[in-house]
């Protein structure tokens, strides 16, 4: 459920708030079950006292004082006595209260079974008890309700609050410190995964987590230096297959054969330019500082020579300030991607190559109307050295053009996507953080 907080601080804060909350509820029932019955005596016992004395006190007083007596009554104890009147409405004790029904139960043991009680006569509430003088008239006496009610002070309840809220941020300060590591390593880890080298992580808190963090930083230092050797092999092998390719070359220019000649230089082009995308694969695009670049004149310096050269590539370049980027690294990334469309899609149209700025984010496009990239494809595209068996894998070199986008775009802070183009083929579309200097 999206109401729900999705992030283990709060998820394991609202459980134990609601564990907290049904035990403080828990011990008020238990705390009420038990106290009801003792409580009921108790206050049948006072109800008992006072109709008792209030009747010996009537009983034994003379006539013409009996109206000082019940005047005193009132104004010191706050009961009130009156004669029982035959129109009368009288209001039955609630069955649901449970208390009141026990206190009923123990007066009417001690007065007897005729004693009739009420919280409300006439319209006037009240705790109403009714009695008789020597068997004769009958009477009702009424206690004022907050005698009889229990009424919890103001203070407790905020006392129980107060002590209640600072359970609560207690739990939320422990779970804050045990999953602040965590947050970490979700961090670090969301890093790795773009390409970036995190700092250690501080080993710190429970066992558990230092174990955890530990593992985590060693796994990190070994695909750093993993991925350290594998561009230094992938350099080393490219630098070494240059200059055979020298000699070749000069070998192939010296050749009679013309055919043959022709042949001998566009294998060796080929092979060049493999071991082009070699290089710029091994090139650490983190090593290289960001600086002010402006997008459109890196796209234009890639797209001018391939327009002499015949390729038909529009430009729909949107105005842009400069940017915080890679100059070198753009280079590759729009050099990849513009090579890649006009030798997928270039013969049937021309390609389009757009910029634009998107909110905090700048947009290249570069569209093509190529047999496209199945959607169940996409990704493994992305790995270095993968090619498409299908429609799009005429294509000469290593499989590396578009892991290396996918690398410089993620080197950047971006991403890069590979959409269907609306009427038939492929947009690459890579968006780049827009931070201006």
């Amino acid at each position: 459920m999206k109401l729900l907080p999705q992030t283990l601080l709060w998820r394991t804060f609202l459980l134990l708030a609601a564990l907290m909350i049904l035990a403080v509820a828990a011990w008020a029932a238990i705390f009420n079950s038990l106290e009801r019955e003792p409580r009921a005596r108790q206050l049948a016992q006072m109800v008992v006292s006072v109709v008792n004395l209030t009747r010996s006190a009537l009983v034994t007083a003379q006539p013409d004082k009996r109206r000082e007596l019940l005047l005193e009554l009132s104004d010191r104890e706050g009961i009130r006595i009156y004669p029982v009147e035959d129109n009368e409405v009288v209001a039955p004790l609630p069955e649901r209260s449970q208390f009141l029904q026990l206190v009923a139960t123990e007066v009417r043991r001690q007065l007897g079974a005729d004693t009739r009680m009420t919280r409300n006569r006439d319209g006037k509430a009240g705790f109403w008890v009714s009695f008789r003088i020597d068997g004769g008239d009958e009477y009702w006496l009424m206690l004022p309700r907050e005698r009889v009610e229990r009424n919890v002070p103001l203070q407790w309840l905020g006392w129980g609050a107060a002590a209640l809220l600072l359970a609560l941020a207690g739990a939320y300060l422990i779970m804050f410190r045990v999953t602040r590591p965590l947050k970490a390593l979700a961090g670090a880890a969301h890093d790795i995964g773009l390409g970036r080298r995190p700092a250690p992580l501080a080993e710190t808190g429970p066992d558990e987590i230092r174990s955890v963090t530990h593992a985590f930083n060693r796994m990190s230092s070994d695909l750093t230096r993993l991925d350290e050797d594998r561009a230094l092999i992938l350099a080393g092998i490219s630098h070494d297959l240059r200059t055979p390719l020298t000699r070749l070359r000069l070998a192939a220019e010296m050749a009679a054969d013309e055919t043959a000649r022709e042949g001998i230089a566009a294998d060796i082009d080929e092979m060049d330019q493999i071991i082009g995308q070699f290089l710029d694969y091994a090139r650490d695009t983190e090593g290289e500082p960001a600086e002010p670049t402006d997008l459109n004149a890196v796209i234009v310096h890639v797209v001018a020579p391939l327009q002499r050269r015949g390729a038909r590539i529009d430009l729909r370049l949107a105005e842009l300030p400069p940017f915080m980027l890679r100059p070198l690294a753009l280079l590759r990334l729009a050099g990849n991607l513009i090579n890649n469309a006009l030798h997928h899609g270039g013969e049937a149209s021309a390609v389009e190559v757009a910029t634009r700025r998107e909110g905090a984010s700048v947009v290249l496009d570069v569209m093509d109307r190529g047999p496209g990239i199945p959607q169940e494809e996409i990704e493994r595209l992305k790995q270095p050295f993968t090619r498409l068996d299908a429609a799009r894998t005429g294509a000469s070199g290593a499989g590396l053009g578009l892991a290396i986008v996918d690398r410089v775009a993620k080197g950047h802070g971006g991403r890069f996507d590979l959409l269907p183009r609306e009427g038939g083929g492929l947009i690459a579309r890579v968006t780049l953080p827009a931070r201006t200097a």
